[in-house]
């Protein structure tokens, strides 16, 4: 939710509080009795039994647009999936999907806009090297052609012989294994030689399921056309852009998790930036136009892993960079705030069906304990991991055991 979702008009709506402060979508009932969403959110008002809602997570003290909590200094820098292939290597065994994925609109769409890292780089791998960086389907620096690449053009017994050429000639260059150079080309053919293309392909999909993700129709780009002085708005693309590709990358990663893939990203370039100032849309205005695609693509990932008998296998974890003044300001706009944001997990074997912390009456800061992002890194690292058994077997990774480590999972998810 790159941008900086509101807490409000998302998973916390206030409506008790005054104009100015409650939610400017209005809620919806979900599920859970006494529990509401923002207006936008009917579908997973339907699904909030099979949902953890954080009201009191709170990124304490920075409220800018850089990559947290996906990269930053809690992870020392490093993409989350980078820290996880670290530990679980940069391709998954037996199947040789790579571990670590990263999904822009372009992944998907390539008339989309270009992949948004002016804040920092969502591939950023921090001191674990670029062995584990994330691949990065749809781009020339993850690859352009990226499903060319990774389709085999020789027989499997030639790029074998190759491959054990190659080895044979690597005995001269083991000065090049600490920048992770023999790591990366391994990686590279061992995605090659496993057949992953597929996967990586939205055609080998069925037209239904392709239908059934599909958010373009939700999205009503006339509504944001024009500004009051004719011309285009500023963030007219960017929304284009979330509307079209949403669902189309969130059925990608299902189709890379089903795959083997380990930790795969997505995001839309910088679609909840509510400030009014012209780049950027009012509240009411934004929320109309990102919150039924997010709506929609969620809850249909949501249906399609349960279908599929992944719903216990995958975590899914929505969160933007931070969260939104309590108070929306004179042109209708919400700005930068760090004391309180929303967080949305799914899945994972946890415990779902559940709220968990408050916020104080205007939804600005957690009224029970903080959830840190310390503890969400926590929470994701030791669902995929195990951390106690890791200290013995990868004691040397010191690095990804101060991060897993840092903080105690985010309480009451597990049993």
């Amino acid at each position: 939710m790159h941008g900086g979702s509101s807490q409000i008009e998302t998973f916390d709506p206030k409506m008790s509080a005054p104009a100015g402060i409650r939610s400017v979508t209005g809620e919806v009932q979900t599920k859970l009795p006494g529990v509401t969403f923002g207006g936008t959110f009917p579908n997973l008002a339907e699904r909030a039994n099979r949902l953890a809602i954080i009201r009191s997570f709170s990124f304490e003290g920075r409220g800018n647009h850089d990559l947290r909590p996906l990269v930053g200094g809690e992870s020392l820098d490093a993409n989350l999936g980078t820290v996880y292939s670290r530990v679980a290597g940069a391709n998954r065994p037996g199947a040789g999907m790579p571990t670590n994925v990263m999904l822009f609109p372009r992944s998907v769409d390539p008339t989309a806009g270009p992949n948004q890292n002016s804040f920092g780089r969502f591939e950023s791998t921090g001191p674990f090297g670029s062995a584990y960086a994330p691949v990065v389907p749809g781009t020339s620096s993850g690859g352009g052609s990226l499903h060319q690449d990774m389709r085999l053009t020789l027989s499997r017994d030639r790029m074998e012989d190759r491959w054990h050429l190659l080895e044979k000639l690597d005995g001269i260059k083991r000065q090049l294994d600490a920048d992770g150079f023999e790591d990366y080309r391994r990686q590279a053919y061992e995605t090659v030689i496993g057949g992953v293309a597929k996967a990586f392909d939205l055609s080998q999909e069925d037209r239904r399921v392709i239908d059934r993700y599909d958010t373009s129709r939700l999205c009503n780009p006339e509504s944001v056309t024009l500004g009051p002085d004719g011309k285009q708005k500023g963030f007219y693309p960017r929304y284009v852009d979330h509307g079209k590709t949403l669902g189309k990358e969130l059925l990608l990663a299902r189709r890379l998790v089903e795959a083997g893939c380990g930790f795969v990203t997505v995001t839309t370039n910088f679609a909840w930036d509510m400030h009014a100032d012209g780049n950027n849309p009012a509240v009411r205005e934004g929320m109309n136009f990102s919150g039924p695609v997010f709506d929609h693509a969620v809850s249909v990932f949501l249906d399609d892993l349960r279908d599929r008998g992944l719903e216990d296998k995958v975590l899914l974890v929505a969160t933007g960079e931070m969260g939104r003044t309590p108070k929306v300001d004179n042109n209708g706009g919400r700005n930068h705030w760090h004391h309180s944001a929303p967080l949305l997990l799914a899945g994972g074997g946890l415990q779902m069906g559940q709220v968990i912390g408050r916020t104080t009456k205007d939804g600005g800061k957690p009224a029970t304990e903080p959830m840190t992002v310390e503890r969400l890194h926590a929470t994701i690292l030791h669902t995929l991991l195990d951390v106690g058994q890791m200290r013995v077997t990868h004691s040397h990774l010191q690095d990804v055991i101060r991060i897993a480590t840092a903080a105690e999972p985010i309480s009451g998810l597990t049993s």
